[in-house]
């Protein structure tokens, strides 16, 4: 007897509906056909055990499976539990009326249980598009997927829940979650907070205008002056996620299996890979694609610590996401698009002795260590990061001092009213909702400058040596500045700000 079972294949952040053919027939054999991986072949042995420990059995017949479409390669061990129903249902060990109404997933255990999946939330998505009537995974995964609405959840804890479901219509306690009201509960101020750092107000500065206009940062400085410190706070200031953000957040987090009971991510991501890290872990890929680090901070911040110490084949490969917000990975068969559209914070040390530039340290790198150690970071690379700041230690006087700094509060009220002027002007814009995006006609309608402020910023590209990619990163950053003061135009002193942010770009460390 011939029963057709749906699951579901994630490529990229989208899923794509499987149809598991079941045939029983006369004869001898277990045959597995359209395109499954290691893990889906091995699915026979997890499906027996738990049948058995369950009072059933696989039948001693020719059991055949086709995975439709059977052209798309299918993986993992999320299809354990379609597969068992869709076995149990064609050798008639249950009644199964309504299976065509049901998108089924989960891992099963030998003793039955069930173990979470992958990908819950666009799995989700795509049955609510389709049509299903509901959506069966393991209750690990229930409030995850629950965020659709209109689509009934059932989270479930072990397979005999769901074969008495269709075998005999028992109830199955349905997962219910209010997005908005999970959104808002979640909603909690970050950890850290400026008002424990200690001086450093040039680069409390530097750091609200790299969160108002959502610009790239890297700070510069000698160990132990608070490069990281900063950095792990800038979260604090930047605006709190919309609805849609954290639900495109969480897609992709659900993708590689992070979202534990919290359902609905509603912070922004931090992440803060290691220096060892490989090209495929940063960027994504490898042979069945996943995000990589770039994409799990979508919506979030991406920071390097200790920049020049990443490989240069790895850094060069972040240029064209920086760029295009997302990444594009391609494959023989098919191609996957993650998107990647993140503030990167990056630090470094000026020399690899960590203290170029400071007068009260000795010099402790040659003029060719130097070169060799900078090198490592690309001028085109560079250039895609808007704000270059030198970060000095802090004296004793002020870390000694008892009284708080503002707090990240009142800073991050400041970038909000700066982020709402730039979602008025860009509201008509697809694509682009902050100034850090803008593109090259966006850049020359919003950022016009006066006489004045064209030869101040002439100079300084013939000074420096700037490139037209730095000489847009000044002008966005400028119009980040006067977003700040509330200035509907640029005017030479959020111009003459933005330049100095370009600490690279000056004699003594890159040429």
């Amino acid at each position: 007897m011939l029963k057709k079972v749906y699951g579901s294949a994630v490529f990229g952040v989208e899923a794509t509906t499987i149809t598991v053919e079941v045939n029983v027939d006369k004869g001898v054999g277990y045959h597995l056909v359209g395109l499954p991986d290691n893990a889906i072949k091995e699915s026979n042995f997890r499906i027996a055990a738990a049948l058995q420990n369950n009072g059933y059995r696989i039948p001693g017949k020719k059991i055949i499976i086709n995975m439709s479409p059977a052209d798309l390669r299918k993986e993992g061990s999320a299809y354990d539990l379609t597969l068992a129903i869709g076995i149990l249902a064609s050798s008639a060990q249950i009644k199964a009326e309504h299976l065509d109404s049901y998108l089924i997933m989960g891992e099963l255990s030998l003793d039955g249980g069930l173990q979470p999946i992958k990908g819950a939330l666009p799995i989700a998505v795509k049955a609510r598009e389709e049509g299903f009537k509901g959506f069966i995974l393991p209750a690990q995964n229930a409030k995850e997927a629950a965020i659709v609405d209109n689509l009934k959840v059932y989270g479930v804890e072990n397979i005999k829940q769901v074969i008495n479901f269709f075998d005999q219509g028992e109830h199955l306690e349905q997962t219910i979650v209010d997005t908005r009201e999970e959104f808002y509960k979640n909603l909690e101020f970050p950890e850290f907070d400026f008002a424990d750092v200690k001086g450093q107000e040039s680069i409390k500065r530097c750091m609200e205008i790299a969160a108002a206009g959502g610009h790239n940062i890297i700070l510069i400085g000698p160990p132990g002056a608070g490069k990281t410190m900063l950095a792990k706070r800038l979260p604090s200031i930047l605006p709190p996620m919309t609805l849609y953000e954290a639900l495109e957040t969480t897609k992709i987090h659900s993708v590689v299996g992070r979202i534990k009971d919290t359902g609905l991510m509603s912070q922004r991501p931090f992440r803060s890979p290691h220096h060892t890290i490989s090209n495929v872990a940063l960027v994504g890929g490898g042979s069945y694609p996943q995000p990589g680090e770039i994409s799990l901070s979508h919506n979030g911040v991406l920071f390097l610590d200790e920049l020049p110490e990443f490989k240069r084949e790895v850094l060069e490969v972040m240029r064209q996401p920086l760029e295009d917000r997302e990444v594009t990975i391609s494959r023989a068969k098919f191609t996957v698009t993650y998107p990647s559209s993140f503030m990167l914070v990056a630090s470094m040390n000026p020399s690899p002795g960590g203290y170029f530039n400071d007068p009260d340290a000795p010099v402790t790198s040659s003029p060719a260590e130097m070169q060799r150690y900078l090198g490592k970071i690309s001028g085109p690379l560079l250039d895609r990061i808007d704000i270059h700041i030198e970060v000095t230690p802090v004296p004793f006087d002020k870390l000694s001092d008892d009284r708080k700094g503002e707090s990240s509060v009142s800073i991050r009220e400041r970038v909000i009213k700066a982020r709402n002027i730039q979602t008025q002007r860009f509201l008509e814009s697809e694509s682009v909702h902050y100034n850090a995006q803008m593109n090259t006609k966006q850049i020359r309608e919003y950022c016009v400058l006066d006489e004045s402020s064209k030869t101040l910023l002439k100079a300084a590209m013939e000074r420096l040596n700037l490139s037209a990619r730095a000489y847009d990163r000044i002008l966005k950053v400028s119009r980040t500045i006067a977003d700040l003061e509330g200035s509907a135009q640029v005017n030479g002193s959020h111009i003459s700000e933005a330049i100095q942010y370009r600490s690279l770009d000056r004699d003594g460390w890159l040429g």
